[in-house]
C-alpha cells in the first residue's frame, strides 16, 4: 500500500510508504491535503526532486459499471468501481420526452383544420446529427471526471483503455457507441493504449487474478476493477518472442493490496419547470435543483445528530425545518433538524465510498 505525495508546488510525485508519510507528518515536513476521490494524500513543505517511475491507469469501460486500476511496475496503487448513470439518464430522457409531448398536445387546438394548427416548424434536421447519446455521454463523462482528478494525485502519463468491437450487422453495444469520441478525449492525459478484450483476459490469467463473472453488479474488486489492473499491467508485461525457439511472457508487474473505492454520481434531479401533472390553479410546486433553503447543497457531505446517534451521509433534500440525509446508495438515513446538521465537505458531484487494503 502506498500514499500519494504532492510536491511543494502541488505536482504529483511517486507515492511513498505509509511509515515514511507518518514520519514526515510528525516532523513537519508534510501536511495532509484533500481531494475529491477521498484518497489519503500528503504534500511536502520542502522542495525535493521530481523523479518518477512509469505509472499507468487502466480503464475497463462498461454499460452499467466501469473498473479502474492505477498500477506501477512494483505496486498496485488504487482501485475503483464506477456505478455508471446509464439507467438513470435513460429513464429521465424518456420522462422528458413524455412531458414535452404532453405540453405540445395541450397547446394544440384540435378543433381547427390541421393546416391551421399551431405546429412549430422544425429548427433543424435532428435526424442527421451525430451527437453522442446522453446516456452514453454521462457514462464517459463520469470516467473522465475520475481520471481528471487522478491527474492531481498520481504522475501517470499513459491510459490503457479496453476497446470493444461489435460483430455482425445486427449487433449493438452501448459501450462501443462514442468509443472513438472518448479515446480522442483521453489523449489530453497522455498516451492512450488500446487493448482488446481477449488481451485483457490473457494478461489477467498470467497475473493470477480471478474475475467474478456472475453478479457483475457487486461492488467488489473482482468484478471490474481487476480488469482495470490487468489493463494497466499491459504496459509492463507482454507476450512475445523470448529466444529463437520459444515464445512467452516478458516483463514483470507485481500486484499488491491497494485502496478500493466505489464511486457514483449523486442522483440529483434537475430543476423542473413543468411537472408531469399540472397543478391546480397553475401554481407549480418546487421540484429538483441542488439548492436547499438552509444553506446546504444537495450532495454535501454532512454529519447529522439525532438523540444519541450520529450519522454521516449526503444531503438529498429538505423541508421547511428539516434536512434529509442519505447514505452512499442514496437511501434516506433520516430527516434531521437544520441546527443539528454540520457540513463536512461541499458537494463534488461524486459519492465516494472508500475501502482500504482491498485484496485482489
Amino acid at each position: 500500500m502506498r500514499v500519494p505525495v504532492l510536491s511543494k508546488r502541488g505536482l504529483p510525485l511517486m507515492p511513498t510508504k505509509p511509515s515514511r508519510a507518518r514520519r514526515w507528518l510528525k516532523q513537519g515536513k508534510a501536511q495532509i491535503v484533500y481531494n475529491d476521490l477521498g484518497i489519503f494524500q500528503i504534500q511536502l513543505t520542502k522542495y525535493v526532486g521530481n523523479e518518477a517511475q512509469p505509472i499507468v491507469v487502466g480503464v475497463d469501460p462498461g454499460k452499467l459499471y466501469t473498473g479502474i486500476g492505477v498500477q506501477s511496475a512494483k505496486f498496485t496503487l488504487w482501485l475503483a468501481h464506477l456505478q455508471l448513470p446509464f439507467k438513470t439518464v435513460t429513464d429521465r430522457m424518456e420522462q422528458r420526452a413524455m412531458m414535452r409531448r404532453g405540453r405540445r398536445g395541450r397547446r394544440i387546438n384540435r378543433k381547427v383544420a390541421f393546416s391551421k394548427r399551431a405546429h412549430r416548424q422544425k429548427r433543424f434536421d435532428n435526424r442527421r446529427s451525430r451527437k453522442v447519446p446522453p446516456s452514453i455521454r454521462a457514462n464517459r463523462d463520469l470516467e473522465w471526471r475520475v481520471l481528471d482528478e487522478l491527474t492531481l494525485i498520481f504522475p501517470f502519463e499513459t491510459v490503457a483503455y479496453e476497446v470493444i468491437k461489435a460483430r455482425g450487422d445486427s449487433c449493438f453495444s452501448p459501450v462501443m457507441v462514442g468509443q472513438a469520441w472518448q479515446l480522442e478525449r483521453l489523449e489530453a492525459f497522455g498516451d492512450v493504449k488500446q487493448v482488446q478484450g481477449w488481451e485483457t483476459a490473457q494478461i489477467r490469467t498470467q497475473l493470477g487474478l480471478e474475475k467474478q463473472k456472475h453478479s457483475k453488479g457487486d461492488a467488489i474488486p473482482a468484478t471490474h476493477a481487476v480488469d482495470g489492473v490487468a489493463l494497466a499491467c499491459s504496459t509492463f508485461i507482454k507476450y512475445g518472442i523470448i529466444d529463437r525457439h520459444s515464445m512467452g511472457w516478458k516483463g514483470k508487474a507485481t500486484i499488491t493490496p491497494a485502496p478500493f473505492a466505489i464511486i457514483r454520481r449523486a442522483p440529483i434531479s434537475r430543476r423542473q419547470l413543468h411537472l408531469m401533472v399540472p397543478a391546480k390553479g397553475g401554481v407549480r410546486r418546487r421540484y429538483g435543483g441542488t439548492v436547499t433553503r438552509h444553506g446546504f447543497r444537495k450532495g454535501d457531505l454532512v454529519e447529522a445528530t439525532q438523540g444519541s446517534k450520529t450519522y454521516r451521509g449526503w444531503v438529498s433534500g429538505d423541508t421547511e425545518k428539516q434536512i434529509s440525509v442519505s447514505d452512499a446508495n442514496w437511501r434516506r438515513l433520516g430527516q434531521f433538524s437544520k441546527n443539528k446538521v454540520q457540513l463536512i465537505q461541499r458537494s463534488t458531484g461524486l459519492i465516494v465510498t472508500n475501502q482500504y487494503k482491498a485484496v485482489l
